[in-house]
């Protein structure tokens, strides 16, 4: 579990905020842990939540976020829906989308319908916890025949707040869609920051929009590497640190384990009583890069973001990217290059021309890349569409509840992803 000053901190943080956060059996759990309970960050109150721990540990991703929206769906006063990462509050919206019939038949008949990766015998301890609800029921039938826009707040009309423990990176694309529809009107709060499995930080600020995280001392030996990197780098320390500047981290995260540097760049936001508050900028690990270009992950995300807004009437639902390296022969004789996978709503297929847009997107928003297609260095992006459903099935694969990657760096993980390929 997270250390318990930690999470003492984020609840007495939650409770000033949000005066009815810490209600009774008032805090539903959407994460996934296969193999062991998941702590979550209010465990020194496991009395907050009504979700069964077990429902988390099942070893399908799919199975446990439908199990735990289920316990949440029979609990209309909940004050707080917590999720480990917003790719996984994302999915369990996305499953009450597509299955909400299926949902409400449960409810009123109050059981589990039986489902690949949920076993047998903990399928009926988790359906003994079960009553039948047919008033609940049908109240989900009647919002989910509404639409989807402001789905959360219509079914759990008391609820205060979106807690989700990494909201921002790559997670963020899965923050914005949902504001936009169907969390519409409700904060979201990020509690913590965590890197390479360990806590290092606690956001003191939850109304505020960006997270910021005031790093405590004990948690872990954090040392920073001053960006942009000089020829010779030297660490700096906690007491080092400069406000409005960017840094490396590098950590220590157990007396014991290694020093390494985590691939996340931290700008100090200001000082808390002398503590450093600091911003997530990027994760320099998930940089694309086939000639030494270093296109970062946030900076890439906005250009294609940019050209999906020339599509009309699409809307980006996700994407990750795979250097042409990684393709080995199945990518021909041509120059090293990009490969985009994108999920769309709104768009079933891509034009050539459309495709274009986003190695033309690039091209202007980054000269070096723009040289390097012009004396033909880097070849022509490719861009492909796969079905809905198919990051859903990639977060499965991974096999832990970890941020999503935007560059594959797995043969097994790029299989995956190019069987789910449409257009």
């Amino acid at each position: 579990p997270l250390p318990t000053q930690g999470s003492l901190l984020y609840l007495d943080t939650l409770r000033a905020a949000f005066p009815q956060a810490l209600a009774p059996r008032g805090t539903a759990l959407l994460s996934w842990a296969p193999g062991h309970p998941y702590a979550p960050a209010g465990w020194p109150l496991p009395s907050l939540y009504c979700t069964p721990s077990e429902a988390g540990a099942l070893p399908s991703r799919a199975a446990a976020l439908r199990v735990q929206l289920l316990f949440a769906l029979r609990a209309r006063a909940l004050r707080v829906l917590e999720a480990g990462l917003a790719a996984e509050l994302h999915d369990a919206l996305a499953a009450l989308h597509t299955g909400w019939p299926g949902l409400a038949q449960d409810l009123a008949l109050g059981r589990l319908s039986p489902q690949p990766g949920l076993p047998e015998d903990v399928r009926g301890r988790l359906q003994a916890l079960l009553a039948p609800d047919r008033v609940r029921a049908a109240e989900l039938q009647a919002e989910c025949a509404r639409g989807f826009e402001g789905i959360v707040q219509r079914l759990w009309p008391q609820l205060e707040v979106l807690v989700v423990g990494t909201a921002h990176g790559a997670e963020q694309l899965y923050c914005d869609a949902l504001r936009q529809a169907d969390c519409k009107g409700l904060p979201f709060y990020c509690p913590f920051y965590q890197a390479a499995g360990a806590l290092l930080g606690v956001n003191l600020w939850p109304e505020e929009p960006v997270p910021r995280f005031l790093l405590c001392p004990d948690w872990a030996f954090c040392e920073f590497l001053p960006c942009p990197a000089k020829e010779e780098p030297r660490t700096v320390l906690l007491g080092e640190l400069w406000e409005g500047r960017e840094y490396e981290l590098v950590l220590t995260a157990r007396p014991g384990e290694y020093r390494c540097r985590a691939g996340e760049v931290l700008r100090v936001a200001g000082f808390h009583k002398q503590c450093p508050v600091v911003e997530h900028v990027r994760r320099d690990s998930q940089a694309l890069s086939v000639r030494g270009e270093s296109i970062t992950e946030e900076r890439f995300c906005r250009s294609l973001c940019r050209a999906v807004g020339m599509w009309p009437g699409a809307r980006l639902v996700d994407y990750i990217c795979v250097e042409s390296a990684l393709l080995g022969a199945s990518s021909g004789a041509s120059a090293p290059h990009y490969e985009v996978f994108v999920e769309l709503r709104g768009l079933r297929d891509l034009s050539e021309g459309q495709r274009y847009k986003l190695d033309q997107c690039l091209q202007e928003d980054f000269p070096i890349y723009k040289s390097f297609r012009f004396k033909g260095s880097i070849g022509p992006l490719r861009l492909h569409l796969v079905g809905a459903g198919a990051f859903a099935r990639l977060r499965e694969a991974l096999g832990s509840p970890l941020p999503m990657p935007r560059v594959l760096r797995e043969e097994r993980l790029l299989q995956l992803i190019q069987s789910t390929v449409v257009s």
